[in-house]
């Protein structure tokens, strides 16, 4: 593949990504990392990578969602208060995550992930619900940012999926504070990854931030125009689900 090919495909698929997972609050690195290492790619540039990208792209569709009022991230708010929590207790677990990347099996990590993220959609399908707690919170992005600081994927759908399984918590607002959350938290992961292992490579870096930036100026946009608020539930529920079912058929594979 030329070099401009390679460059073109990086953004389109950054764009179309970012913009699916701020619209939906999943599938940017979980779709992103596998793809990308099966195009020929060290997985030690593809997470970095995808870590900085992800972070731009979630930072502007942080803004995008409060503009759009499909969350509200002023002070005291719901929306505010459930990200900064994940926020906080995702910062510990990414400097454990990152800090352990080099010697936990990835297969073990990626089954296990697999399965709770199944979990929670089968709980989302069933209707069952949790009491919304700080502790529910604090496990979700604790879990959550481990994942993410290992392999790049897996943030969205156990806190976006994990926020819809209890009582009382709307579906925008939860995939609002999902970015909301994940952009900090990659940011310092990938901080972590350069004093680690260095800056990756530019040539990867670059047309991915470039993509995520488009995408999740637009994703918000898309999100804010959906009004049933069920059937949203329902797609979430089933987008969860079939990244559970690739993730552990990834795994064992």
């Amino acid at each position: 593949m030329e070099q401009w090919q390679l460059i073109g495909l990086l953004m389109f698929s950054a764009a179309i990504m970012e913009f699916v997972d701020s619209a939906l609050g999943m599938m940017y690195g979980t779709v992103l990392s596998p793809f990308l290492i099966l195009l020929g790619m060290d997985a030690k540039i593809v997470v970095p990578s995808l870590l900085i990208s992800q972070s731009l792209g979630g930072f502007v569709a942080s803004y995008r969602h409060h503009q759009f009022n499909n969350a509200n991230f002023s002070s005291g708010s719901i929306d505010h208060k459930i990200a900064t929590t994940l926020i906080w207790y995702g910062v510990i677990a990414t400097v454990v995550g990152v800090y352990v990347s080099v010697s936990i099996s990835q297969k073990i990590l990626s089954t296990y992930i697999a399965s709770l993220v199944i979990i929670i959609s089968m709980f989302i399908f069933s209707g069952v619900t949790f009491r919304l707690s700080r502790i529910s919170i604090r496990l979700l992005g604790a879990i959550s940012a481990f994942n993410k600081a290992l392999s790049g994927g897996g943030f969205g759908p156990l806190v976006a999926g994990g926020q819809l399984v209890l009582k009382d918590r709307c579906e925008k607002g939860a995939i609002g504070s999902t970015d909301f959350a994940e952009a900090p938290i990659c940011l310092l992961s990938f901080m972590l990854w350069v004093l680690m292992k260095g800056i990756p490579d530019l040539t990867i870096m670059l047309p991915l931030c470039v993509g995520s930036l488009f995408g999740g100026f637009w994703g918000p946009r898309a999100l804010s125009m959906v009004d049933a608020k069920h059937k949203l539930k329902f797609v979430l529920g089933f987008l969860i689900l079939i990244e559970g079912i690739w993730v552990l058929y990834k795994s064992v594979v």
